[in-house]
């Protein structure tokens, strides 16, 4: 059995995920909303709480999992999120195409949809960028500069979509959940210590 330690963390990082979702599905706003249109959203909520356990993944700061785990589950949970967006963008392209097509084009009236695009676009480079490693020949420290820096990128502009926008999620659940986002990107940027390229000698 695990340690009580590392069974609080994990519980606290379900419950961070969990509650937010949880919350969001009593939420007035579905109240008409077609079911694909619902979908859409919780894909959102749930790419949102995917946020949180990457960074910790990244940095290896999640009990119980040795450095060959963490990249492994890093690994998938980078293919989840991606599920998710595509998920979220398809959904909201067949409820409502006009204004997906205006978002994906930087011309939509609302200021969050300009956010969720920049973070869509640099977790797909993300992503691309991941599985091109072994290819491009880069050292692994301006690699990792690459990616953390097109991580940051989603996770800033996830952040900001989330918040800018009035929907299903409750703003104290969202806000919160959000600002861990940002803890655990922050936290993890520091430990890893991305920004020293230097080649070690």
């Amino acid at each position: 059995m695990p340690r009580p330690g590392v069974l609080a963390v994990w519980l606290a990082l379900i419950a961070a995920i969990a509650v937010p979702v949880v919350v969001a599905g009593f939420s007035p706003y579905l109240a008409w909303r077609s079911s694909i249109y619902i979908a859409a959203g919780f894909a959102g909520v749930i790419g949102l709480g995917l946020l949180l356990v990457q960074p910790l993944l990244a940095a290896r700061m999640l009990p119980g999992l040795t450095a060959m785990n963490s990249r492994m589950v890093h690994r998938w949970v980078g293919i989840a999120l991606i599920a998710m967006i595509a998920l979220h963008v398809g959904g909201l392209w067949i409820t409502s195409p006009p204004d997906v097509v205006d978002a994906l084009l930087f011309r939509s009236p609302t200021p969050f949809s300009a956010w969720g695009v920049a973070a869509m676009w640099a977790a797909f480079a993300a992503v691309v960028l991941a599985a091109l490693r072994s290819r491009l020949g880069w050292r692994f420290r301006l690699w990792r500069l690459a990616h953390a820096s097109l991580a940051l990128v989603t996770i800033l502009g996830t952040v900001v979509h989330a918040l800018l926008i009035e929907g299903a999620m409750e703003t104290v659940t969202k806000a919160t959940l959000c600002g861990l986002v940002l803890f655990a990107c922050v936290r993890a940027l520091i430990r890893l210590q991305v920004w020293d390229v230097k080649p070690r000698g």
